[in-house]
């Protein structure tokens, strides 16, 4: 083989050894090598200055000694205190799930919940060292179970799902309490047997939203559970029974202000839609229409008076209404439609051009 360039870097029967960097892979890591050492020094001499710092008066320099009984930082040169009743916020002891020792050094153990019967107070089942501690496959059989109820087990279950289901359609915390009492009565008095928890809890969660002022339709709920608007509609009815109680009747304005937001309608559509829906019940123009059906029809009017337009298949997707239930709300109130609109209302439409549907 005649001699090249190469000759010292290759051959036919050694492995080829990494090729020799060119100009431009050289001078990109010589770019990187010069970056990292002036983020370094930026760090090093612009950053420490400006964060504030712990240091001795009389020796600025010196190393700080921490005292973790005594919870001080002491100079190791003068022995001057320059910090007290620091707060060491590390674990106080190292524990494992697989640990060997039969203790536990932790001092403090996880909240309490006072809607379960031992308080959330269970016991834990650590990793066993035995054959039958294991399964065929080699894994652990009882480790990390929990010596608890079954049921403040199931309860446990039905409080996750109530906070997931709340969640998803963004409810605040005392909705979720109030539910998970609810579900915690009607669990122990086992007056819904038959009926399956998540149906239970989101019938619950239904009863919670309308005592708390914060109604939710029933389709609402149906859409961020796996349950049956039938089904919940039964355990609603279930529910008021054997707790004895009974929630607000749904109005037209319980809805207005959030449908009317979550379409973007400025805030003279949303008064003018509650005006209407509100004088189209006390004209008895809607009998029997459902408060969702009507605040619906009143939104659709009000915003093709308006320059905020919305079709009625938007307004259905929030409302949770058909078209056709919309349109025929509409057509009951549409005859009184100049009776029904507030006197300051500013017409982008005159009541004679709306659809009639």
């Amino acid at each position: 083989m005649k001699a090249g360039p190469w000759s010292g870097l290759w051959s036919d029967s050694i492995t080829p050894a990494k090729p020799v960097l060119g100009c431009r892979e050289c001078f990109l890591l010589v770019l990187l090598k010069l970056g990292s050492s002036l983020l370094r020094w930026t760090f090093t001499h612009v950053l420490l200055d400006v964060l504030p710092r712990v240091t001795c008066p009389n020796h600025p320099d010196s190393i700080l000694v921490e005292d973790y009984r005594a919870g001080d930082m002491i100079c190791s040169e003068c022995g001057l205190v320059v910090g007290d009743r620091v707060i060491d916020v590390g674990s106080e002891w190292r524990t494992f799930s697989n640990d060997k020792a039969t203790k536990d050094p932790s001092r403090v153990g996880d909240t309490q919940n006072p809607l379960l019967s031992d308080g959330d107070l269970s016991t834990m089942i650590g990793k066993g060292t035995g054959a039958a501690s294991f399964d065929e496959f080699g894994n652990s059989k009882y480790q990390n179970r929990r010596t608890m109820s079954s049921s403040d087990r199931a309860m446990m279950n039905a409080f996750k799902e109530i906070t997931n289901m709340a969640d998803r359609i963004n409810l605040p915390r005392n909705i979720v309490d109030r539910t998970n009492n609810l579900f915690k009565q009607v669990y122990e008095q086992k007056s819904l047997k038959g009926r399956s928890n998540d149906a239970i809890a989101s019938a619950c969660l239904y009863i919670a939203c309308r005592q708390e002022g914060v109604p939710r339709t029933f389709k609402e709920i149906c859409a961020v559970s796996r349950i049956s608007k039938k089904e919940i509609g039964r355990c609603f009815k279930l529910i008021l029974k054997a707790l004895e109680t009974s929630v607000d009747l749904i109005t037209t304005g319980d809805f207005m202000s959030r449908f009317c937001s979550n379409l973007g309608l400025p805030k003279q559509v949303q008064m003018a839609a509650t005006h209407i829906a509100r004088k189209a019940v006390e004209l008895d123009l809607v009998p029997g229409r459902s408060p969702i059906s009507v605040a619906a029809a009143a939104i659709y009017m009000a915003s093709q008076a308006s320059a905020e337009k919305r079709t009625q298949k938007e307004i259905g997707d929030i409302a949770g209404v058909a078209d056709v239930t919309i349109r025929q709300s509409y057509r009951l109130i549409y005859p009184r439609a100049p009776d029904l609109f507030p006197a300051d209302f500013k017409f982008d439409t005159p009541v004679d051009k709306l659809p009639q549907l």
